[in-house]
């Protein structure tokens, strides 16, 4: 059997009976959609992104995903554990360490390893008494505004697989991400920008890269879209010297309609998807300049996010995200990366944290002065926790944290969540959940919940299996509703 045999193998049988020498699929097609009449025009163009409702009343209409990509500390920055405090330094007791997996089990093998506290300073904020760490008083300062999800559990603990498990609902790479999900089931309130927007800062991108926010076999249109928080939002979107607006209008007609004679004939989705990203592509050359001006911000604005006029930076991505929400935009994602401390927890924790902690309470602060937070959820998190055991590495000798996917911690804010609360809980040394288990697909389907959309119907059919985001998994997670 030839190469070309299997290709032909595994197309789906529309692309067979299309490509035959017959063409059977194709007149088929072309009689139905004509109704045996000639063909005389295109048909009007087709919007996957065209809003729509749906299964039940919604909480929240839009999204703003603030990922931590590395997995932080929780030890570091929101679970006070005074028993670990108590027992630093002491030998894990045997029962906690039976069974289980950890990534880089030779720095676990050589010795027992020891329990590690913090060296830093906790405290408790407003009404709800939430402790927050001296590293992130900014996030402190709105705890009644948020809500904590602890005890949560992941499926894998190397970074790839798992941040395309929180990501996409599944370990293995190819599936599609959260905000394309929920693009393909609401569709998107903006009629100039992309639906799901993707905003990146630190120094490189989270691994895994745009897997993590793809659209998997769903169509492409529901696709995570890379803005930058500077210059153009998309490399080339401006117009092209010597080309003026009446001819890229009239070329892009053309193209429109040759594309749309070719979707008549074969019923490709991805033709529409083509047609409405180049007239997506034409909208965005006023709208995507005036989203990306912070001018019309107000210094005390500015000030506020720590945010710079052209500068990548996070600070400027939770502002770009409050402006895209505020232009209908359904899912923004933050990544920002630089979060695996297992070498250090000091210098290069301080510095991430410096780099996210003002501008995040600022997002959350300046969503609910404006009247957004109630229809926006925010969500913060990475992929996974970290051990209550010290890792140390024989570069430096310093002591970090080991990746852990038993127990750890997430908040969220407003989309109807119910705020100054937390949900789940862990044990005295935060090694496992108590009480309720929880796990990223319940989040999931949370979340899908509080936008309208039950995580059970939401699927597609995709080599001859229904698929959704939650897998055969997910329950939703009652309490954290208003």
């Amino acid at each position: 059997m030839t190469p070309e045999d299997l290709q032909l193998q595994f197309e789906t049988r529309r692309h067979f009976f299309g490509r035959c020498g017959l063409g059977l699929g194709k007149a088929a097609l072309l009689s139905m959609l004509t109704d045996g009449k000639a063909f005389s025009a295109p048909p009007a163009p087709v919007n996957p992104m065209a809003p729509h409702p749906g299964h039940f009343p919604a909480k929240a209409k839009n999204v703003i995903y603030l990922f931590m990509a590395g997995a932080p500390s929780q030890f570091e920055l929101f679970d006070y554990k005074p028993e670990l405090q108590k027992y630093h330094n002491k030998p894990v007791p045997d029962s906690m360490m039976a069974g289980k997996r950890f990534a880089f089990m030779d720095t676990f093998a050589k010795e027992r390893p020891k329990l590690l506290g913090t060296n830093r300073a906790f405290k408790q904020y407003g009404q709800s008494g939430a402790w927050f760490s001296e590293l992130i008083p900014n996030i402190g300062s709105i705890a009644d505004d948020i809500t904590f999800v602890k005890g949560l559990a992941a499926e894998n603990f190397n970074h790839g697989p798992a941040k395309c498990y929180t990501n996409t609902g599944s370990t293995r790479f190819g599936r599609p991400s959260m905000g394309a999900w929920i693009t393909y089931g609401l569709g998107s309130e903006s009629s100039d920008l992309p639906g799901f927007v993707v905003l990146q800062s630190g120094p490189r991108g989270p691994r895994g890269g745009a897997a993590l926010w793809s659209s998997g076999f769903l169509p492409t249109a529901y696709q995570g879209v890379p803005f930058r928080s500077g210059g153009d939002p998309i490399l080339d979107l401006s117009r092209p010297q010597g080309i003026d607006a009446q001819i890229q209008r009239e070329t892009l007609d053309t193209i429109r309609d040759l594309n749309l004679s070719q979707m008549a004939e074969s019923g490709d989705p991805e033709i529409a998807t083509r047609v409405a990203s180049y007239e997506m592509a034409y909208k965005m050359q006023t709208s995507g300049p005036e989203l990306i001006d912070f001018a019309k911000e107000s210094k005390e604005t500015l000030e506020m996010y720590g945010a710079v006029p052209g500068q990548a930076s996070y600070a400027n991505n939770c502002l770009l995200a409050r402006r895209l929400i505020e232009r209908g935009v359904r899912f923004v994602q933050l990544y920002h990366t630089d979060w695996d401390h297992h070498f250090d927890l000091g210098q290069p924790l301080e510095q991430v944290t410096r780099e996210i902690d003002k501008a995040t309470a600022a997002l959350v602060r300046d969503l609910k002065q404006r009247g957004l937070l109630k229809d926006t959820l925010v969500v913060w998190g990475g992929e996974f926790g970290r051990t209550p055991m010290g890792e140390v590495r024989e570069v430096g000798g310093k002591t970090g944290r080991n990746h852990h996917i038993d127990a750890f911690t997430i908040w969220m804010a407003g989309g109807g969540v119910k705020p100054g609360l937390t949900v789940g809980e862990t044990d005295e040394f935060g090694f496992s959940p108590t009480g309720d288990k929880m796990d990223v697909h319940d989040i999931h389907a949370t979340m899908l919940h509080l936008l309208g959309l039950d995580h059970q119907k939401l699927t597609f059919k995709f080599q001859g299996r229904n698929f959704r985001l939650t897998d055969v998994a997910g329950n939703v997670i009652p309490k954290l509703f208003t």
